[in-house]
């Protein structure tokens, strides 16, 4: 199910990547209240009253010890946990925990929150008991918030205030029918505490950026997973996506992607053969061919041996019309040996704000 995919991400995160010795701690608390955004008019009934929660934060601050800390302009890093009651009984409540990062911006006042993990849906679909909510299929969902503040730490003993925007995403990536998914806006405040304010390193320096070069690499990779159509009662059905996709790193934080690829998706086999019985105004005739070909162009986001990545593609081989022939893709690499030529992934395909699949990939780095 998706619970590995996110203990993954988390555990990536936290044992490889930013793992350091001295750890300068700050804890957070916010509330917010907010709304869910009609972004498909299949769950306009969902929304009745305005969602509120609270988000518990666990931080740990950079100084500069690592180059990549230097060159992101010493980010924060940590996990949280979040609680949003989503003031329907159809939709429940949800519980999530995740793996953070923070950006800090303009000498250090604004911060970007980028967190990403897993939930837990206490209502979801179910045909007898719960048949009104389309938005979550399973109790297990991919989660992620966004969240935009005015950050002022250690304005009184150690306490500080935080307040600013927040978005949670919550979806299952059609794992599981139905999916039609929540994305929430809200509006947030809290107060943030340091716990060691009498010593606090200073920042290291960047020092001066060496020029980087690196010729263009190209690269194999293979993912697969499992999803369903939105149509309930289908099944669940693997798929498998080959790319061949040349990169060119433009400096040690970013990368240029160029490729093609290809999809066998078996959920779409049966969504065909389904149509052409069910609606036999629309002339399929069931033999249509579920295989797609794309290409697609993309941008790779080097956080030390991790690469958050988006691409956006287009398909040139289309027999069969599913959801427009534009897709896109965010996910997350991570590279391992010192010369970095194999990588994992986890992505989530979509369609617009329309998930296909939530994938799982290894690949090689010629």
């Amino acid at each position: 199910m998706i619970k590995p995919n996110f203990i993954f991400f988390i555990a990536i995160i936290s044992s490889t990547v930013f793992a350091q010795e001295d750890k300068h701690i700050t804890l957070e608390a916010d509330y917010f209240y907010g709304t869910i955004l009609e972004h498909n008019p299949d769950i306009g009934h969902l929304i009745t009253h305005h969602p509120e929660g609270f988000v518990l934060q666990y931080n740990i601050k950079t100084f500069g010890e690592k180059e990549w800390e230097r060159r992101h302009n010493y980010p924060d890093w940590g996990f949280t946990f979040a609680f949003q009651n989503m003031k329907n009984p159809t939709l429940g409540e949800l519980y999530g925990l995740y793996s953070h990062i923070s950006w800090y911006f303009l000498n250090r006042n604004l911060r970007l929150t980028v967190s990403q993990g897993i939930a837990y849906a206490t209502n979801p679909y179910d045909s007898e008991t719960n048949f009104r909510n389309n938005a979550f299929g399973t109790s297990l969902l991919s989660a992620t918030v966004l969240k935009i503040n005015y950050h002022r730490p250690n304005i009184w003993k150690g306490f500080g205030l935080q307040s600013g925007i927040s978005l949670f995403h919550y979806s299952n990536g059609n794992f599981k029918a139905p999916n039609t998914s929540t994305n929430t806006f809200a509006l947030n405040l809290g107060l943030n505490y340091q716990l060691d304010t009498e010593f606090e390193p200073e920042y290291i320096p960047r020092s001066e950026r060496e020029k980087f070069t690196e010729p263009i690499r190209f690269n194999l990779a293979l993912r697969t997973g499992i999803n369903e159509s939105d149509v309930i009662g289908l099944g669940q059905h693997p798929f498998f996506v080959i790319s061949v996709f040349a990169d060119k790193r433009l400096s040690k934080s970013s990368s240029v992607i160029l490729g093609s690829e290809l999809f066998v998706s078996y959920f779409l086999k049966d969504l065909i053969e389904y149509r052409a019985i069910a609606f036999p105004e629309f002339d399929y005739s069931g033999d249509e061919d579920f295989k797609r070909v794309g290409l697609f162009v993309g941008y790779e986001l080097r956080i030390n041996k991790l690469a958050p990545f988006v691409n956006l593609g287009h398909y040139i081989y289309y027999p069969y019309d599913f959801e427009g022939r534009t897709y896109n893709r965010l996910g997350i690499k991570r590279y391992f040996g010192e010369n970095e030529q194999l990588f994992g992934i986890i992505s989530v395909k979509s369609h617009a704000a329309k998930a296909e699949a939530i994938e799982f990939g290894m690949g090689f780095r010629f």
